[in-house]
């Protein structure tokens, strides 16, 4: 098997999955190498530099390939002429953000329309399924498209200052309070990517999966405050919390308009019986509770892992000032 990217927050896990199961894994990447992954192998090369990377592709033919790394139409159309004949099945990595949200109902399935009008990372990502499939086709290209919905396990999967940020977290240990966006009661799913791993896994190098989509999720959904409340709790302390309203947080900041007014800002409830029915034994284990302590201990065995963004926090009191 061949991961393009592979040692990241959501593919880490599942890398290390196959390698436990016995798997011969391979990865390309601009390093090289990936100390936690022992016994991988590695093809030194950047995925953007498709001349060199089909030199050294030269020679290769795999049971599956992965990219973990592709945004874009462009990105996956390169693939497909780099691994046309040489792959059994090329996995898209897609994303959840691209269903249409509110959708016909209020549950999420694999049949719900795929639509984001404010994210163009999304728009992006469902042009490069429309493409992949479409290849599928007309030329039987083998692809399994994957779209997670917020895997964490080495980031703080919180709206502001969170992520590889250390901010919220620095906030709520200082006693500091912290936004939450809206009223806080719309409800989200949140997946430990340790989770993520075992339905991932199990599509890979299975036939019934060509040609197919599926989302991987928890089965645990939570209200934004309770995910602050969750995330306090591991820390020790309370949450204290200030709402304010998605619309004034990007009025404010337009950065967040797709990944808040195109995403966060509703509820997101998945039903993951088409996962359960290709790899029986995908069952999401990991609480929020468990997970974020997973990722508070991973924060905190390092100092220099806890970045605490000054302009992020700014805007954090600015939120609260203007609330």
């Amino acid at each position: 098997m061949l991961f393009i990217g592979g040692s990241g927050n959501i593919s880490l896990s599942s890398s290390l999955r196959l390698l436990q199961q016995g798997h011969e894994l391979w990865l390309l990447n601009r390093s090289g190498h990936c100390s936690e992954l022992v016994g991988a192998h590695y093809i030194q090369a950047d995925i953007n530099d498709e001349a060199q990377v089909k030199s050294k592709l030269q020679g290769h033919e795999w049971d599956v390939v992965v990219n973990w790394i592709a945004f874009t139409e462009s990105d996956v159309a390169r693939d497909v002429a780099l691994f046309t004949a040489k792959t059994k099945q090329y996995v898209f990595i897609s994303s959840a953000s691209c269903y249409e949200n509110p959708g016909p109902t209020p549950i999420i399935t694999e049949k719900t329309p795929l639509a984001n009008p404010l994210w163009q990372y999304s728009r992006d990502k469902i042009a490069a399924e429309e493409y992949l499939l479409a290849t599928y086709k007309q030329a039987e290209f083998p692809v399994t498209i994957v779209r997670p919905s917020h895997t964490y396990s080495r980031v703080v999967p919180l709206t502001i200052g969170g992520w590889t940020e250390y901010t919220a977290i620095a906030r709520m240990k200082a006693g500091k309070p912290i936004v939450v966006q809206g009223d806080g009661y719309s409800l989200w799913t949140l997946t430990h990517a340790d989770d993520f791993a075992v339905g991932f896994c199990g599509l890979l190098g299975n036939p019934i999966t060509i040609g197919e989509d599926y989302h991987i999720t928890s089965d645990q959904f939570l209200s934004w405050n309770e995910i602050y409340q969750q995330t306090a709790a591991a820390l020790g302390v309370d949450a204290k919390i200030v709402h304010v309203t998605s619309e004034k947080i990007c009025a404010l900041n337009s950065d967040y308009i797709g990944t808040l007014l195109g995403d966060k800002s509703v509820s997101a409830i998945f039903d993951n019986t088409k996962i359960r029915t290709a790899v029986p034994e995908f069952n999401p284990k990991i609480t929020y509770a468990e997970g974020i302590q997973r990722v508070i201990n991973w924060f905190e065995a390092d100092k220099a892992r806890q970045i605490i963004n000054s302009k992020t926090d700014n805007f954090i009191d600015l939120l609260i000032a203007n609330a």
